[in-house]
């Protein structure tokens, strides 16, 4: 056996140029392939991670119908006792209730529709990170009378800024029209535009104010000390208190699910492509090779070379030559990814600020996870192993006493 990997080795520089131009070829690919896949990692962990921390949460409770009709009236109907058995829980890290109206935001310039958000100023920061979004002015627990957080891109849409008023307008729960004035005292933006576009925030007291004589809850949202048990607590609120729901992020949100279950795939699929191109440079290489040596191959049997030892060579040289090109490949795309995943890639000069239209950051960290490695070192291999099939299968075809005769 090791007599086969020497003279395999020897094989593959008998043709430096031809081989090194395999080899390049290796490397850039696997290269190309663990960068693409690495950054749709690094886009899709970066938004589950925003969706999650900045408003999704773990999971949330809400009124059985509230989420499809999302009227004012229908609220949470035992919100204190929710609250109350959230607080006792080991599972739970945090929670905060909101409530929450469709209405009509309007300037002296124009208006549009938006979702209110009335939060619990104490409660909010502990359970998100969205008040990490401010960009500009203060959060809504500065005392202000009836302040109001904007998006940037409303702000920008409604001709307004820190300072300026806005008036509200929506149902109460006797379902009349009210409205209200509100002061911008602070713009956010995060990473999706469509969100900064049709959410404002203002504190739950001032919007329980105009719509009842109480306080009223649409929505809690938890966060949980390990997110697995999320779908255990979910069950356990449904079965203890009634008129609720209680659902995971991985039920209240498609997108999350969607790029949750085909995330980890993207990868395979990405890397299976390459591979495919990467099987017929290897088959041409080898086919190129056996062509060159036929006699060298017929002399070899003829001398007393078993067609095993022929056909073992062949694979070695093959797999040899690929693993060489696919080691530098993945040592440069290891480099490549721990370093934009430090200091992340701006996209921005190549449309990155488009990806905010769909939810994802413009600087995007990429992820390259091991088993992301093994994958693409398995893939390397089998690639080879299947590439040099027909050219061995080719060598054992020749007649040694044909080849000598020629």
């Amino acid at each position: 056996m090791g007599m086969l990997l020497t003279i395999s080795w020897r094989n593959i520089w008998r043709h430096p140029a031809r081989s090194g131009v395999l080899m390049a070829a290796i490397v850039a690919g696997l290269w190309a392939g663990i960068m693409v896949s690495s950054l749709t990692n690094g886009w899709v962990q970066q938004r589950f991670d925003n969706m999650i921390q900045e408003e999704l949460t773990h999971m949330q409770i809400h009124h059985p119908e509230f989420l499809v009709e999302r009227e004012v009236a229908m609220y949470l109907p035992q919100a204190d006792e929710l609250m109350s058995f959230l607080e006792q829980d080991e599972r739970v890290r945090e929670f905060t209730p909101r409530t929450l109206s469709d209405a009509v935001i309007q300037s002296p310039m124009t208006a549009s529709g938006v979702q209110i958000r009335g939060i619990d100023t104490q409660r909010e920061p502990r359970t998100t990170t969205f008040h990490e979004n401010l960009t500009r002015g203060e959060y809504l627990d500065n005392g202000a009378r009836n302040p109001i957080l904007l998006g940037e891109k409303l702000a920008e849409r409604l001709n307004v800024g820190i300072g300026n008023r806005v008036v509200l307008s929506f149902q109460d729960l006797d379902n009349n029209i009210t409205s209200g004035s509100f002061n911008i005292i602070g713009l956010f933006r995060t990473a999706s535009t469509p969100y900064d576009e049709r959410n404002v925030f203002v504190r739950a007291e001032d919007l329980n104010a105009l719509l009842t004589d109480r306080s009223i809850w649409h929505e809690i949202a938890i966060m949980l000390h390990d997110e697995s048990h999320s779908s255990a607590l979910a069950a356990d609120l449904n079965d203890r208190f009634d008129g609720i729901a209680a659902e995971t992020w991985y039920e209240l949100s498609p997108e999350l699910r969607y790029i949750t279950d085909v995330g980890g795939s993207l990868t395979f699929y990405i890397m299976v492509v390459i591979m495919l191109a990467l099987a017929f440079g290897i088959l041409n290489t080898m086919l190129m090779a056996i062509f060159e040596r036929m006699r060298e191959l017929g002399m070899l049997m003829a001398v007393g070379m078993s067609r095993i030892r022929v056909f073992l060579m062949i694979m070695m040289e093959s797999v040899i030559l690929t693993l060489t090109g696919a080691a530098a490949g993945l040592v440069l795309a290891h480099f490549t990814v721990n370093h934009f995943g430090r200091n992340g890639l701006d996209m921005t000069a190549i449309g990155g600020d488009s990806m905010a239209e769909f939810g994802y950051d413009a600087v995007v960290f990429p992820i390259a996870g091991t088993g992301d490695y093994v994958t693409t070192i398995l893939l390397v291999v089998c690639t080879a192993i299947i590439a040099a099939v027909y050219p061995a299968i080719k060598a054992l075809r020749l007649n040694p006493v044909d080849v000598i005769k020629e």
